[in-house]
């Protein structure tokens, strides 16, 4: 399970770096799952989720070419868009890689970006948590919601072209 946690991070790492102009995100806490078989009985196998939400601002008139940019991303890299939410306050892209992993990102409450990678079954094992950021409990990121501003992302204005760094 170590290997597929590692695997979820260069998921995320990947990600975030296709992401241009860049967000400022902090890790999320992971989690982990057994694989049951069919009577739900556990198999010796698990799952293990990895987080990240998104600190910048995307503002709802650039949601959209967040949303975008982030699936032409994955598209390039050979994921396969599962589904796609099409909601203006919610929306949110789902897609698997090529090696079985899922990913997703999702739009929700007051605009807060969360990206999640998660493996598929993996024989159990002990699971390290990456490093977090220690957060101070009266700061704006203790809410979790984005609180911090992007002259691009934050801006409110819609974009008329492809998002800058974007090939289409």
């Amino acid at each position: 399970m170590q290997e597929a946690a590692d695997r979820a991070e260069q998921i995320l790492d990947s990600t975030f770096a296709g992401i241009k102009p860049t967000v400022e995100a902090m890790r999320g806490p992971s989690t982990e799952a057994i694989c049951p078989d069919f009577k739900g009985d556990a198999t010796g196998a698990g799952t293990i989720v990895r987080r990240r939400y998104v600190m910048t601002i995307i503002s709802g008139e650039r949601r959209g070419s967040f949303l975008g940019l982030v699936e032409r991303h994955w598209k390039k890299n050979g994921y396969e868009i599962t589904s796609v939410r099409d909601h203006k306050e919610r929306p949110a892209i789902f897609a698997s890689t090529p090696d079985g992993f899922r990913v997703s990102l999702q739009v929700g409450y007051k605009g807060m970006a969360r990206f999640d990678a998660t493996s598929p079954c993996a024989v159990e094992s002990r699971v390290t948590e990456p490093p977090r950021k220690p957060i101070d409990p009266d700061s704006e990121a203790a809410l979790g919601l984005p609180y911090i501003r992007s002259d691009f992302w934050s801006a409110s204005t819609p974009l008329s072209s492809p998002s800058p760094g974007t090939n289409g």
